[in-house]
Formats: structure tokens, C-alpha cells, sequence
């Protein structure tokens, strides 16, 4: 069972998060890091912690970081799953329609029978 589509505002809020280079960068690290703190994403910037707090407070409204509270941090991970039904939604019947034509192309290039001349080595007379 596939997940429910985004809603209007949802999708609003991933393109807007995802329109800053900063935000971008923090889902990068988070997906190479994931679980880190918000000490750690700081390292990252030359801005100050406020600063990185509420680009992190966007990415959680657009449901793009997911954050657990452990103790006295929060460890953050990057949630795909927004961007990747962004993705479906316009890509779906391209991908469909693609992937049958290699497999068509891949089926009649497998069953094709190989010239025996070429098979041989050439046939140069």
C-alpha cells in the first residue's frame, strides 16, 4: 500500500525548505550523518546556532528531518520520504513507460541471432 499523496501545503512547505542552499546542505549532512546532534550540523557553518535552529525548525515543518530528543540532545535524521513522493508524482508513467522500453530493447537484443560472419571474426573476403 502506497503512502497517502502530499497535500497542497505540504508539498509547499518541501519546495520551500528545500529552496535554501543552507537547508539542502543540512539534509546533506544529516543523510551522510545521520542521528547526529545540532552541535554537529553547526560545525558545518559559518552562522550561529540560532541561525542553524531555525533552518532546522523549517525541515521539520516540511517533514524533512525527523528529530528524537535523547536525554539532553537531539539527534536528527533526513526523511526521504517528502522528496521521494515529489518524485513520484511526476516521474511515475515516465519511469513506467522507460523501463518497458529497455526491457523490450533488452529482450530483443538477448534473442537476436548473432551474424555468423561477425561471430566468425568478419567476413573481409
Amino acid at each position: 500500500m502506497s503512502p497517502a499523496p502530499l497535500k497542497s501545503d505540504e508539498m509547499d512547505a518541501a519546495f520551500s525548505a528545500l529552496a535554501n542552499e543552507q537547508r539542502r546542505r543540512i539534509l546533506d549532512i544529516l543523510k551522510k550523518e545521520p542521528g547526529c546532534n545540532v552541535n554537529r550540523v553547526c560545525e558545518f557553518f559559518d552562522i550561529g546556532r540560532i541561525a542553524v535552529m531555525k533552518h532546522l525548525a523549517v525541515l521539520e515543518g516540511a517533514n524533512l528531518v525527523i528529530s528524537e530528543k535523547v536525554g539532553r540532545e537531539r539527534q536528527l535524521w533526513f526523511n526521504p520520504v517528502p522528496i521521494h513522493m515529489i518524485y513520484d508524482r511526476w516521474t511515475t508513467e515516465f519511469s513506467d513507460y522507460w523501463a518497458g522500453r529497455l526491457a523490450r530493447m533488452k529482450y530483443r537484443l538477448e534473442n537476436a541471432p548473432v551474424p555468423l560472419a561477425r561471430a566468425k571474426g568478419g567476413a573481409r573476403g
